[in-house]
């Protein structure tokens, strides 16, 4: 007996239309649910052998007039297949639910067959074969694999939308055993057929409170139905609340020669939805994963350095020009500094130029408005710029900001927001940003309602829970559109 965490939560809204029944009769395919990931797998395989040995006979043909040496494309193919395979594999790409999350797949392909690439061109560099190896048989090989391999999951999110939704896949035999009273016990069994699972008997168990004597006896009625029949599996849908009492039931079933899975359900199944890893001799699983990994949070914070450090030194004119500026047009501090929340709820002094002619640090600070009385004439022209915020560049390099990640506000609107919004808080497992999720997509300037503030926290918190470098560099691209349209910028 063992627990299965099977990839029937699918969000894809293919698949909601599956589970809610909205399917027709159709003929089944000889290809079951369980047997997608192999057969998916395999044909990388076949995909990646086939690139190999067609880049390389075309290739040679060309160059010189011969096929080449076929052994050892086959010999490329093979390191190339395994290194990708065991990748793939063990970012579970390869199960149903995620080959119909197309965008994932697509990226992570691209950055998988990439790594391979590098990976082995700088073996070979370093153990200096790299002269027996066909640059442009190498360069080819991987663009038609790349491009097969995209062509291939496009086909498979097609299969897949049209197998789950007419429910054509030709499934294991099965019994299913659920709770009484279990709102999921309908939907589980619909779920089951959905996915192409072929249900012979459905056996709902009675309430504890009737006395296990009743439970036993369902049990014992589901062994004799089993015996004798063509009955592959047994699946138990259990709310494992109750596992202490259901656990001696299901031993019953140990009798039979078949497998029987449990698939938690109720509220308790949320749980199995989460990534575990082993931690000794226990399980540990991931309630709620931090918003980057550690690699992720160097490489960011590598690109951040880089990025900042050179933007200091290409602008260092213009900032030289402007602090000039403001030291003669008005008297004050070139710089304005602000106490601010930064990452994990720690405080850090932004840098700004100055633009007012007041300088704001305490329990009770305005936000500026259009036509704020206190913004200097120059100040006006620097915030409709966005030039007052590049002195956060300096905030970027000392490491208390990012290029990218949820604005950060005065201490004194923190602890207002924090009234308004209750996820507000959420904003602080990131780095703030120079800029966001939420300015690009108008969220700039001051925030005179709850809705205001409402829906930048929205964008912001959307931004972390879907964080990659692809968005933020759109982010930053965005950004460059937004500073042009001066929209909101008081």
């Amino acid at each position: 007996m063992n627990f299965v965490k099977r990839d029937i939560d699918v969000t894809d809204s293919v698949v909601v239309r599956a589970l809610t029944g909205q399917s027709g009769a159709a003929h089944k395919w000889p290809i079951s649910y369980d047997s997608i990931e192999f057969i998916s797998a395999t044909a990388d395989v076949a995909i990646i052998f086939s690139a190999s040995t067609l880049a390389g006979v075309a290739y040679h043909i060309q160059a010189y007039g011969t096929p080449g040496d076929i052994v050892q494309y086959f010999g490329s193919a093979a390191l190339v297949s395994a290194l990708f395979l065991s990748l793939m594999i063990s970012r579970r790409m390869y199960k149903p639910a995620a080959l119909l999350a197309l965008r994932s797949q697509l990226r992570t392909i691209f950055l998988v067959w990439a790594a391979v690439f590098f990976l082995l061109a700088g073996t070979a560099f370093a153990l200096k074969v790299s002269t027996e190896i066909s640059r442009g048989a190498s360069l080819l090989f991987a663009a038609l694999g790349l491009t097969a391999l995209t062509v291939h999951r496009i086909f498979w999110r097609s299969l897949l939308t049209k197998g789950i939704t007419n429910r054509r896949f030709s499934g294991r035999r099965i019994v299913l055993i659920t709770d009484y009273g279990q709102r999921a016990e309908t939907n589980l069994a619909q779920t089951l057929e959905s996915l192409g699972f072929k249900l012979e008997r459905h056996f709902t168990l009675p309430p504890p409170e009737r006395g296990g004597r009743h439970r036993e006896d369902i049990i014992t009625t589901a062994i004799e139905c089993v015996r004798g029949s063509e009955v592959e599996e047994i699946i138990v849908g259990a709310d494992l609340r109750h596992w202490k009492e259901l656990r001696g039931l299901i031993a019953k079933l140990r009798i039979l020669p078949f497998p029987v899975n449990v698939i938690p359900v109720g509220p308790t199944s949320e749980i199995f939805n989460q990534p575990y890893h082993e931690l000794g001799n226990s399980v540990c699983v991931e309630v709620q994963r931090g918003p980057l990994t550690p690699m992720e949070y160097a490489a960011k914070r590598c690109i951040d350095i880089v990025v900042a450090g050179a933007g200091l030194l290409a602008l260092s004119p213009l900032l030289a020009v402007v602090a000039v500026t403001i030291k003669l047009h008005s008297p004050g501090p070139v710089l304005f500094r602000q106490r601010r929340r930064g990452f994990n709820g720690g405080c850090f002094q932004i840098f700004k130029f100055r633009t007012m002619s007041v300088l704001e640090d305490g329990p009770t600070i305005a936000q500026a408005q259009c036509s704020d009385s206190r913004v200097t004439p120059l100040g006006k022209w620097l915030r409709r710029t966005s030039i007052d915020e590049l002195p956060q560049l300096l905030n970027v390099l000392e490491g208390s900001m990012s290029l990218v990640g949820p604005r950060p506000h005065a201490l004194a609107h923190d602890t207002q927001f924090e009234k308004l919004v209750r996820n507000y808080a959420f904003r602080h497992r990131v780095r703030p940003g120079l800029t966001g999720w939420a300015q690009v997509k108008g969220c700039r300037g001051p925030t005179p309602t709850a809705r205001d503030i409402e829906r930048r926290v929205e964008y912001d918190l959307w931004y972390i829970d879907n964080w990659s470098f692809g968005l933020d560099l759109a982010i930053l691209l965005q950004t460059t559109i937004e500073v042009m349209s001066c929209r909101n910028a008081y």
